[in-house]
């Protein structure tokens, strides 16, 4: 057998933990061959890939980043990629396709192989939003770097007497600000689920400081977004790939409150030092668990599907339930968080 493997969309601690455990697995336990095709989806079109074998990923277990390069790919190149599957598969001699990716790289995967590829995939994203998993590799190491950040933020804003909002990842589903803003103790977590109002941001602060808390910290996802007409702060432009550009809501917050407040508000955006670095331990069982599971699905021909965490067993799912939807952030969650500040 020979299998492809390639990453792709955003970055993630764990993927080169997923690649070595793909190699291993597949080499020590089956002699198959192992090609990565380079810098994603973009790799496998234009015919971009190396052999990898013990010795290329030799050492890359605790290595952020991925070794085989990522990207995105525009929505007519991978209709290009469907339309020639089959041509694709034969130039290469590939038996089966790993791509390891999020939500649209999944997308993405699905196509192919609704298109006639054998496909398993293998979910990455630091938001958790990818349905029908409980976890994705990525995300423990992004809540890590937050709650850290913010760990450290409290002493600065204790000694200047200021409200620090500290913006962190997540487009649509607030889970990273959700469990650093608890771990961090913030005292305000605004997240994507629910608009928030920042007149209760103001009462907050406020009481904090007539009981002598002269400090606030706030997190805020990148996808949060005031109740309308609460503040000024607008929707940004739809990118190529079909993102929404945010407008900074980080910054934004923070000027109202200084606005209103008469007190000074820091912005602080985390951005994508969240997603870089050494994947934690948790991080790197699960990704390599992901890789152990999408090999042995290959080799049962179990196609069309991706590897995902039930409690504690990892179980193949079908491609098209883990994108129809985004996992969001449930009321009892959210619940939770406000009982504790």
């Amino acid at each position: 057998m020979r299998i492809g493997v390639l990453t792709a969309g955003g970055d993630c601690p764990g993927l080169n933990a997923v690649i070595r455990s793909v190699v291993h697995r597949a080499v020590t336990n089956y002699d198959a061959e192992v090609i990565g095709f380079e810098d994603g989806y973009a790799g496998l079109l234009e015919g971009r890939y190396r052999s990898l074998d013990l010795d290329a990923v030799s050492g890359i277990l605790a290595r952020g980043g991925t070794i085989l390069g990522s990207s995105r790919l525009q929505r007519d190149r991978l209709r290009e990629a469907c339309e020639n599957v089959q041509d694709t598969a034969r130039e290469f001699g590939i038996d089966v396709l790993i791509p390891i990716g999020g939500e649209g790289t999944l997308t993405a995967a699905r196509m192919l192989s609704d298109a006639g590829l054998p496909v398993v995939g293998v979910p990455k994203t630091i938001d958790n939003d990818i349905s029908s998993t409980d976890r994705t590799f990525g995300f423990d190491t992004a809540v890590g770097v937050a709650t850290e950040a913010m760990d450290r933020l409290k002493t600065t804003a204790e000694s200047h007497q200021r409200v620090m909002v500290v913006e962190v990842m997540g487009r649509h589903a607030g889970w990273i600000a959700l469990e650093s803003g608890m771990a961090a103790g913030a005292h305000g977590i605004c997240l994507p689920e629910r608009p928030f109002d920042p007149a209760d941001l103001v009462k907050m602060v406020e009481e904090r400081f007539s009981r002598g808390k002269r400090f606030a910290v706030v997190c805020v996802a990148e996808g949060a977004h005031p109740v309308e007409g609460s503040m000024d702060y607008g929707h940004g432009a739809i990118d190529q790939f079909g993102h929404e550009r945010f407008q900074g809501i980080g910054t934004a917050l923070a000027f109202e409150l200084e606005r209103r407040l008469g007190k000074e508000a820091k912005p602080v955006i985390l951005g994508h030092i969240q997603r870089g670095g050494t994947p934690t331990a948790y991080d790197r069982v699960l990704a390599t668990r992901f890789g152990w599971h999408a090999v042995e699905a290959a080799h049962r021909g179990e196609f069309g599907r991706m590897t995902a965490l039930r409690g504690t067993d990892v179980v193949m799912v079908p491609l098209a339930e883990a994108v129809t939807e985004l996992k969001t952030v449930p009321k009892d969650r959210m619940d939770e968080a406000e009982s504790v500040f």
